[in-house]
């Protein structure tokens, strides 16, 4: 259906990112763990954010502008329901991406710079300094899949399998998901070192460490564990260009197993690279974000797979978003 404008929305849209900018600087300072489920003053916040009071009371009164909190008698409460997914005392909570998300925001700031040099916005660290704005990297993509690991697994169906490699599996999200779905199988999550002590932390409290080892290392530079006879690749490829694709499906093969199988999970572009819409506007977060990155087509995919040695390439889940999902076996 055509979209007519007309100058009133384009200035609604043009002025979208203030409350998001509200909301993202209250999380990058950890305001709602502050609050919890107390009333507080602004003062007594600044004093708790280590913020100035004017600054503090000024980002307070636009958070309960915008109904985040509550304000009475000079004191804020966070709004129902805020606390709950804001806080990290809470569980379930998803303050580790909104922490992520200001990242992103600082370098979507960069687009038009980007557009015109070709190249990723500028890497600026937030107040949290670069250790706590991986980690919360790391906590967000959980935030993310954990909930829609099983559900996803259990739609794929992956079948009989013995040894899992999870390549760049995070903290453990999706294996986790899958030894639930195969109780018999083990699994080896490959990341980068430093994510170790939260992989390890998670697969822990499943209570799947007698099944689960973590191999560090960098898929862009390093080989992968061999032995498995089922790879998963999740929300990576959409990091890499075509041609790092095909170098990380070229090392998948040579880990896996022959005849083992390869699931990838991305964003799928339809060949006009306008939908799903929310993938053309996941190309432009890669684009200011990384080197090479992009979201690609199904035929693109299939393609750089079978450079790399696979075969039996097909599409086992199509999603508007980040699910869809594709099996290939190693030829």
């Amino acid at each position: 259906m055509r979209t007519t404008w007309d100058r009133e929305r384009l200035l609604e849209m043009q002025r979208a990112f203030q409350g998001a900018c509200v909301l993202l600087a209250a999380a990058e300072l950890d305001l709602f763990t502050v609050l919890g489920d107390r009333a507080m003053t602004a003062r007594a916040i600044a004093r708790k954010i280590a913020g100035d009071p004017r600054a503090t009371a000024a980002l307070a009164d636009a958070l309960a502008a915008m109904r985040l909190l509550t304000k009475a008698s000079g004191r804020y409460r966070a709004a129902d329901g805020v606390a709950e997914a804001m806080s990290d005392q809470k569980k379930g909570n998803v303050l580790a991406m909104a922490q992520h998300q200001a990242n992103c925001l600082r370098r979507w700031a960069e687009l038009a710079r980007v557009v015109r040099t070709g190249r990723p916005a500028r890497r600026v660290p937030s107040i949290r300094g670069e250790k706590a704005d991986y980690a919360s990297f790391v906590e967000a993509m959980d935030n993310v899949s954990a909930p829609m690991a099983g559900p996803l697994v259990a739609r794929i169906k992956p079948g009989r399998f013995d040894h899992l490699l999870d390549v760049g599996g995070g903290s453990g999200s999706w294996t986790i998901a899958f030894l639930r779905a195969n109780p018999r199988a083990r699994a080896t999550i490959f990341d980068l070192p430093r994510v170790g002590p939260q992989a390890r932390a998670r697969i822990a409290s499943a209570g799947l460490s007698d099944r689960v080892r973590f191999v560090g290392g960098d898929y862009t530079r390093d080989e992968l564990p061999r032995g498995a006879d089922l790879a998963w690749v999740s929300a990576i490829v959409h990091s890499l260009s075509g041609r790092q694709n095909r170098a990380l499906f070229r090392k998948v093969r040579r880990a896996l197993a022959r005849g083992g199988r390869m699931l990838v999970r991305d964003i799928l572009m339809d060949e006009s690279r306008t939908r799903p819409p929310s993938g053309a506007l996941f190309a432009i977060n890669m684009l200011v974000g990384t080197e090479g990155g992009g979201t690609y087509t199904l035929d693109e995919l299939a393609a750089d797979l079978k450079s790399a040695g696979f075969g039996r390439v097909r599409l086992v889940v199509r999603d508007e978003g980040m699910n869809s999902v594709v099996e290939a076996v190693r030829r």
